[in-house]
């Protein structure tokens, strides 16, 4: 077949050394030198990684011989003017076992392209093909290849050419190589698949039916009449490792990591929390299909690759999408309505328990991505609020009051559903090519686009929820649907207040939260806990046994090491705050309230749908 514009050959040159080769073809180079670039960080992970410093050699030439190459920033090269197709050969090292890079070893490879292909600066809207090479044979045989990418005379799972129409959809079709388990499943009028690598026993019968119900059940969200998902084909590329847990969405598939035991085994009855917590994951990166893939952010319209692009609006593509991952798994009735209000607990839980909470908005949590979320340090926790979390609990109060001002006639969905329709239908082409007339949700966009779906004006809750730093009233909020929200404390034991960490036998301070215990005695991150009131504290366990004795108000004399210094603190302990949240349903055990009983059933179920 002939090659398109751009051509890439991948080869994972030398599994144990962690190389890939590749080489990267240009057809019509540019006249006055052609300039490349390696992406600087990756859609969906809003950090500088720096890619290109995993380029170990990088080499040119035309049909004359070498072509003079010049780096001429940390990630960009320049080569001299080229006689005919200019080719360019480099070795790429991969060993981050993450969602994010790339990954060789003699028991797969694991490619994301952002890490890999070269950026023809100048030619991003050029189709591009792929070829990609199995490893050595003394290596690694029978390998097969997992990748949403269109084939391009490649057999099904084979080595050989893919193609995507631009760059941009390259970057967006991840690869995995190697021996992997395969489901299949039809769902939303799509194939989708499931591989699965890494040793497990997974029973993909069970998988593929639970993932199967989820995936109507959101292509039913955006497009009720259809229910149609917005490809033809979708792979979850799944990694199961010992210790680990992760996902990156991409417009046709996702890449997971995930413990082996939270996958169902055959003879699974009822799933158990790992289980939910992957379907949850899942579920996640499969909404994400939907929303930040199709309907994104001004600022990511189009993405650039190589600096930071900021928005206050991460709360909205993050947060409603973690708040919708557990709501589609109640909805499409792979889990109870109670395993839902469970999961919901720990969201909120999660979000009570950082003081960040009351010092950073959801609208600064979001700008600031780059470097406070992502670069998170021992003081993180009291001064930042995860726009994941927070976002969530957003949208469900947002949720919330639609439904019960409306008495149940409009919701969230309809907002989904109006930015979909606006902003995200129409995103792509049919190839996958961008869109002539791209458009994403403008920073102030969203407020009237929830009046315009709902006919509510709820700018100041807004305001108030996003811009603000109080707790939300989620308590109130879930009244109408008959949902008492308890709020206790994580112990009863009177508090430290820290965050603490084992290793090598020793009990470290990992952050000192704000005005607690710990931090008004002067003790402090990183400091190594020795005794308490002269006892050995050698554990966590340890401590909580000595601290259950005592009560709040008490003072305790705690030894330290902070570096090589043996120091002293007086502390006086306080309450354990009431951060661990409970939600149950209100029983009916007044006749008067019969009314109000039915009325929040009925809200109830168009919430949960069940």
């Amino acid at each position: 077949m002939k090659d398109e514009a751009i051509h890439y050959r991948v080869e994972p040159i030398d599994p144990h050394g962690h190389r890939f080769q590749v080489t990267l073809t240009i057809r019509e180079p540019d006249p006055a030198g052609q300039r490349m670039a390696l992406p600087a960080w990756i859609p969906g992970s809003y950090m500088i990684r720096e890619f290109a410093r995993h380029i170990l050699a990088i080499a040119a030439h035309d049909e004359r011989g070498s072509v003079h190459l010049d780096k001429i920033d940390k990630d960009t090269w320049r080569a001299a003017p080229a006689h005919g197709a200019l080719q360019v050969s480099y070795t790429v090292y991969a060993w981050d076992l993450s969602v994010r890079a790339a990954h060789l070893d003699a028991t797969h490879g694991f490619i994301n392209f952002t890490s890999l292909a070269l950026c023809v600066l100048g030619q991003q809207l050029r189709p591009c093909t792929v070829e990609l090479v199995p490893p050595p044979e003394s290596v690694a045989t029978g390998w097969k290849v997992a990748t949403s990418l269109p084939r391009a005379g490649a057999r099904a799972h084979g080595f050989g050419r893919y193609r995507a129409p631009d760059y941009d959809a390259l970057i967006d079709h991840p690869v995995e190589m190697g021996h992997f388990a395969l489901g299949r499943f039809e769902a939303a009028g799509a194939t989708h698949e499931v591989a699965v690598t890494g040793r497990t026993d997974v029973d993909m019968k069970r998988l593929t039916r639970d993932l199967a119900r989820i995936c109507e059940t959101q292509a039913r969200l955006f497009e009720p009449r259809s229910g149609q998902a917005p490809f033809s084909r979708y792979v979850f590329l799944t990694m199961a490792v010992g210790d680990g847990y992760g996902g990156l969405e991409h417009r046709d598939s996702t890449a997971l990591l995930c413990q082996r035991n939270d996958l169902p085994h055959a003879g699974l009855q009822t799933p158990s929390d790992g289980y939910k917590t992957f379907l949850g994951l899942a579920s996640h990166e499969y909404f994400h299909a939907w929303h930040v893939k199709r309907i994104k952010p001004e600022a990511f319209v189009p993405y650039d690759l190589w600096h930071e692009t900021h928005t206050r609006l991460l709360w909205i593509f993050e947060g409603f999408t973690s708040y919708y991952d557990d709501l589609m798994l109640v909805r499409s009735g792979v889990i109870t309505p109670q395993d839902y209000l469970t999961l919901l607990g720990r969201t909120i839980s999660l979000v009570l328990r950082g003081p960040g909470r009351l010092r950073q908005s959801l609208a600064d949590s979001s700008f600031d991505a780059w470097t406070k979320y992502y670069r998170q340090d021992e003081n993180s926790p009291n001064s930042i609020v995860s726009y994941y979390a927070k976002g969530a609990l957003v949208a469900l109060a947002l949720d919330l009051t639609l439904r019960a001002r409306t008495q149940g006639q409009r919701s969230l969905d309809d907002v989904m559903r109006l930015m979909w329709t606006r902003y995200g239908r129409s995103f792509y082409n049919a190839d996958g090519a961008a869109a002539m007339q791209q458009q994403g949700l403008a920073e102030e966009a969203f407020e009237p686009l929830v009046r315009e779906a709902s006919g509510l004006d709820l700018k100041r809750e807004l305001r108030a929820w996003v811009e603000g730093t109080a707790d939300l009233p989620l308590a109130r909020l879930l009244e109408p649907f008959g949902i008492d929200l308890g709020l206790t404390p994580a112990d009863n034991s009177p508090s430290l207040g820290t965050r603490l960490a084992s290793s090598g036998g020793e009990l470290r301070i990992s952050t000192a939260l704000t005005d607690g215990a710990a931090h008004r005695a002067g003790l402090s991150a990183g400091d190594v806990l020795v005794a308490v009131d002269g006892l050995k504290v050698a554990s966590e366990a340890t401590l909580k046994t000595l601290l259950a004795r005592r009560k709040a108000g008490d003072r305790i004399r705690v030894h330290a090491f902070r570096r090589d210094e043996l120091m002293d603190f007086e502390v006086r302990l306080q309450a354990a705050p009431a951060t661990e949240a409970k939600l149950a349903v209100r029983t009916n055990d007044q006749a008067s309230a019969h009314a109000a009983h039915q009325a929040a059933g009925r809200l109830r179920k168009g919430w949960l749908g069940a």
